[in-house]
């Protein structure tokens, strides 16, 4: 395998890359129903924006406009029409996919081309079986979308800048535009400032490189701006207010509700989290270190700036650029008190260099070490697919999980675990199994060198492939509401005309309200707010608790309600129930 690896061309490992991404990603995208109210609430803005022919500003969810710029909702619309019109899972999903796929290949050839085909190939896998880039890339979000424009960008600003910042990065500016109209002007920040003290490191003017990412920043909001002028001559000052809150607002903290606040370590651990399963083996490499060396490392110190200032000076121009764009990333996302995991996505490629690099300094300096962590994939293959039979089996009973408050639905995920299968699913489950044979019986003895990680991440990928296309759909299924959307549709015909809901956190709740966000995509965006339209009968969508807590002050509306759907105990916790209900009197 050594000498393939190192034979093998740029076309043809591009080639078989391309082939690993798709097969690893396209197949299972509509498997799973929606099961969080994030992939809903994107792909209900494209739904109307082909139902209403609304492009610009299409308002959903009950009289919402959308949090978030076009750009994604434009791509989850395009590939709808491409299946006839029809906002599927699949075609929701489909958009993030192709930005994972293709983010991966543009890594791959950015790398190759710098620092040889092995290393471009191992970076490129590294990047898309990292836990985080690998769950995006299968979601109906914008973040995978807004990673890959904000990397692609970045490459085309770093070849502009090693051409003698000669020449015009049009590239780079319609990668930064479309971003910015995906999640903001922080699509542009970002790249500019990687850029820009990647410049500065290589010894170009502060002035000159300024002046130069300046303009190319202001022409990237062209475009941008054109969408901003029509959406604010439709929205108004309430468009503007959320534009404020959502880029700006974000940013300092002065948001007017809460959103994901944490301290600036939580970045340390999703990061962490995010790069699984490589962090295990870069915490393995710790053991490996001569012990010398950390005694070395401790004097180091003293002169630990002049030798970081002549390293800077004679690294490797992408070397130096990925460690500026993994810094530069993870402390711009420690500012804002607002944190998410999918924020520090950005610096994903460029960290999975430095992974790539030390994963092939372990396996030249003990072998051993590399196939030791690829026998723990391989064996988390085979184990997945040992308890997957014994499910099969009846083996595992339900009454494993109790009685407590999450019993039923996880005896319900149990049960679809058991009923899952079928041609797609078993070969799905088998994969990992059959690489670990061949990693066990043939790969292992005979690899080494870089092919030894390069080898792992083919293993990585056939345990994703198991979890994508047979696990995690069947696991997930029983968290959906997709089926009560259907029930409801069947038995209440009419209520596709008139139905409401009411959510209590929404009520007191300053921006970012919540909905029924799944419910209301499978039924076709037609539930509406019960408190603003205040009608006069219909169908409520509320749960138990916030009709015991506010059906009496209905009641003192006039409001009589008769309970005519209740979720089943196996489904998720926050289901509201249908109530039909008339306005008998008003005050």
């Amino acid at each position: 395998m050594d000498t393939l690896l190192n034979n093998l061309t740029r076309r043809r490992a591009l080639l078989i890359l391309l082939v690993v991404t798709c097969l690893a990603t396209l197949p299972f995208l509509g498997l799973a129903d929606f099961n969080t109210k994030g992939e809903p609430r994107e792909a209900v803005v494209a739904y109307t924006m082909l139902e209403h022919d609304d492009w610009i500003l299409p308002v959903n969810n009950g009289g919402e406009i959308p949090y978030k710029p076009p750009f994604f909702h434009w791509c989850v619309a395009a590939a709808s029409l491409l299946d006839g019109g029809t906002v599927s899972e699949y075609t929701s999903r489909l958009p993030s996919a192709v930005a994972l796929i293709a983010m991966t290949l543009s890594v791959f050839a950015f790398l190759a081309r710098r620092r040889g085909t092995a290393v471009g190939l191992l970076t490129a896998l590294v990047t898309f079986t990292a836990f985080e880039i690998y769950r995006a890339g299968m979601n109906c979000r914008v973040d995978m979308v807004l990673t890959a424009l904000m990397v692609g960008a970045v490459f085309r600003l770093y070849r502009w800048g090693m051409d003698g910042m000669r020449g015009f990065p049009w590239l780079a500016i319609l990668l930064m535009s479309c971003a910015t109209l995906t999640k903001g002007p922080v699509g542009i920040l970002i790249p500019c400032l990687v850029a820009g003290i990647f410049l500065l490191l290589r010894g170009v003017p502060f002035f000159k490189a300024f002046i130069w990412l300046c303009l190319w920043g202001c022409l990237s909001l062209l475009l941008p701006l054109a969408w901003y002028a029509a959406a604010y001559a439709r929205g108004g000052e309430e468009f503007l207010d959320l534009v404020m809150e959502e880029n700006f607002g974000r940013m300092t903290g002065t948001m007017a509700y809460d959103s994901h606040l944490n301290p600036w370590y939580y970045n340390l651990v999703t990061l962490a989290a995010g790069f699984l399963p490589w962090t295990v083996a870069v915490v393995m490499s710790l053991f490996i270190v001569p012990r010398g060396a950390w005694r070395r490392a401790g004097v180091a110190w003293r002169g630990a700036w002049g030798r970081l200032c002549a390293w800077i000076r004679s690294a490797q121009p992408c070397t130096l650029l990925s460690l500026t764009a993994a810094v530069v990333i993870f402390i711009f996302y420690c500012i804002p008190a607002s944190k998410r995991s999918v924020y520090l996505m950005p610096m994903y490629p460029f960290t999975a260099y430095f992974i790539a690099e030390l994963l092939t300094w372990m396996s030249r300096r003990r072998a051993a070490s590399v196939k030791g962590f690829g026998d723990f994939i391989a064996g988390v293959g085979c184990a997945l697919l040992l308890v997957f039979v014994l499910v099969k089996c009846g083996a595992v009973p339900d009454s494993i999980f109790g009685h407590g408050k999450h019993a039923a639905q996880n005896a319900a995920m149990l049960g679809s675990l058991r009923e899952a299968g079928g041609v797609l699913g078993w070969t799905c489950a088998v994969v990992p199994a059959v690489c670990a044979a061949i990693w066990w019986l043939s790969v292992r003895r005979s690899v080494s060198g870089i092919a030894a990680p390069t080898a792992v991440a083919g293993l990585v990928v056939a345990v994703y492939i198991s979890m994508s296309g047979c696990y995690q759909p069947a696991v997930l299924q029983p968290k959906s509401v997709k089926g009560m959307a259907a029930d409801i549709e069947r038995e209440f015909p009419d209520a596709k005309t008139r139905i409401y809901e009411f959510i209590s956190g929404a009520e007191a709740a300053k921006g970012n309200p919540l909905h029924y966000f799944e419910l209301n995509f499978y039924m076709g965006d037609v539930v509406r707010n019960f408190r603003r339209e205040r009608p006069s009968e219909g169908y409520l969508l509320i749960e138990r608790r916030d009709m015991d807590e506010y059906g009496a002050r209905f009641g003192a509306e006039g409001y009589e309600f008769d309970e005519v759907y209740t979720p089943a105990p196996s489904m998720p916790r926050k289901t509201p129930a249908l109530y039909r209900f008339t306005r008998r009197w008003a005050k």
